[in-house]
């Protein structure tokens, strides 16, 4: 990988600006400094493919890839070229672009068991959508959500449920219940003590783990006889695991469904996609139930945006980009893996979940999840040219991108091994990184 990265001036200096003026210096909490050792970049300046360079001249691999929206790469030409072509015909307008039309068409042209669609800017507003849908059309207030997946949604309804609820009101706070994935009598438990008060059931279709035999078909089965809604949240399964989402793969048909992230390759673009029966409870036209004001937003039809999610809909169509996502990420998988088995560490590191959407774990001596350790490994990989807060790759990382990686692993785990042995203190620079749900800051 070349010399060791162990500047960071200009980083630093941005650091300070951004805390300054930014509550936690970043727009988003999954980016803080929070999340990542002291010595990393700070700011990313450009990306180009699956690199990306920092404020000191600082290059990098870069996973995750914006937090898995960037499924092509960074600056990906037809994408670029679609939304600068757009660009030079106006971006929002005091009525509908005629370019929604066309989105909404290509968008359903792909994902065929839903009959209507609608786009916003971010996940949360789809995904709270979806909740306001499921209890207008239910008439009630429970929202179900799966306990094992980390994120759903900024508003109230699934923040509350989190450690980080400050400000939002216990009466609220009530209204979520949980149930886990792949455990159907937690489900049946859900229902027997709210019966008929559940208006909606919300997961992802997989995260870690794929569903078991029949999880999803019977979660549906459980929550229709009850007379609740179904709702797949696709923001990182969808155009990933498959070009219909997860729920193609794996059978499933739910009343309604959320997308974004890869949508755009990184453009600003979610969707909330359903049956008609549903949908409409936002059209114009309905008049036997109360209308749900449905993803209004000044900026939900950005022309440019739009523009993105239609080539890079068409990119996926025409092009491997999900096969060879799953194979890049079998091939880092595998070269990960043996690595931490060279160096003797396979019980302590390990890349997991799917290939498509690789995480890893980081373990300490006494095999328990280590904030600690996962730092110091992001340090040391940081050090040696990647920058990796999961191993999610794109359609730009190339088989010698990949051994690259591999190889900056291999170095960070001989300085892990040391860390295990000596104490983690004596090699990490600075503080651990931070759970993202936590009621209080702590000092230090």
């Amino acid at each position: 990988m070349g010399k060791e990265i162990t500047q960071f001036e200009a980083s630093a200096r941005l650091r300070r600006r951004a805390h300054a003026i930014i509550p936690g210096g970043a727009h988003t909490y999954a980016k803080g400094d929070d999340q990542y050792p002291l010595l990393s970049p700070s700011h990313i300046v450009r990306g180009q493919g699956c690199r990306v360079w920092d404020g000191d001249g600082n290059e990098y691999i870069e996973y995750g890839m914006g937090n898995r929206a960037v499924t092509l790469g960074h600056a990906f030409p037809a994408v670029i070229e679609a939304v600068r072509h757009q660009l030079d015909a106006g971006v929002n307008y005091s009525r509908p672009a005629a370019i929604e039309v066309e989105a909404a068409e290509k968008f359903l042209s792909l994902i065929d068991n839903a009959e209507m669609v609608k786009f916003s800017k971010d996940g949360s507003d789809a995904t709270s959508a979806a909740v306001k849908i499921a209890r207008c059309y239910t008439g009630r207030d429970l929202i179900a959500i799966c306990a094992d997946h980390p994120f759903f949604s900024v508003d109230d309804w699934f923040i509350g449920s989190t450690a980080i609820h400050g400000g939002i009101p216990e009466s609220t706070r009530a209204l979520t219940v949980k149930f886990h994935y792949n455990d159907i009598e937690s489900v049946k438990a859900l229902l027997a003590d709210h019966p008929g008060k559940i208006a909606g059931f919300i997961l992802e279709p997989t995260r870690i783990e794929p569903p078991a035999r029949d999880f999803l078909t019977e979660l549906k089965r459980l929550a229709q006889a009850d007379g609740a809604l179904l709702i797949l949240d696709e923001m990182i399964t969808g155009f990933r695991w498959h070009l219909q989402g997860a729920q193609r793969l794996y059978g499933v048909d739910p009343d309604l469904s959320t997308w974004g992230k890869g949508f755009a390759n990184g453009f600003s673009v979610s969707a909330l996609a359903g049956k008609r029966e549903f949908m409409r409870l936002g059209d114009l036209d309905q008049t036997d139930r109360p209308r749900v004001f449905l993803m209004s937003t000044t900026h939900g039809g950005e022309t440019h945006a739009l523009a993105a999610a239609i080539a890079t809909l068409e990119i996926y169509e025409s092009e491997p980009v999900i096969e060879h996502i799953h194979r890049a990420g079998a091939r880092l998988r595998a070269g990960m893996n043996a690595a931490a088995q060279g160096r003797g560490l396979e019980a302590h590191v390990a890349a997991i979940g799917a290939d498509c959407s690789l995480l890893y774990k980081t373990l300490d001596r006494d095999l328990k999840p280590s904030q600690a350790c996962r730092t110091l490994f992001l340090q040391e990989t940081i050090k040696r040219g990647v920058i990796m807060p999961s191993l999610v790759v794109s359609y730009a990382h190339s088989d010698s991108d990949i051994d690259a990686t591999i190889e900056a692993i291999d170095g960070a785990l001989e300085t892990y091994a040391r860390a295990l042995s000596d104490g983690v203190e004596k090699h990490l620079v600075g503080p651990a990184s931070k759970p993202v749900y936590r009621t209080w800051n702590t000092k230090g």
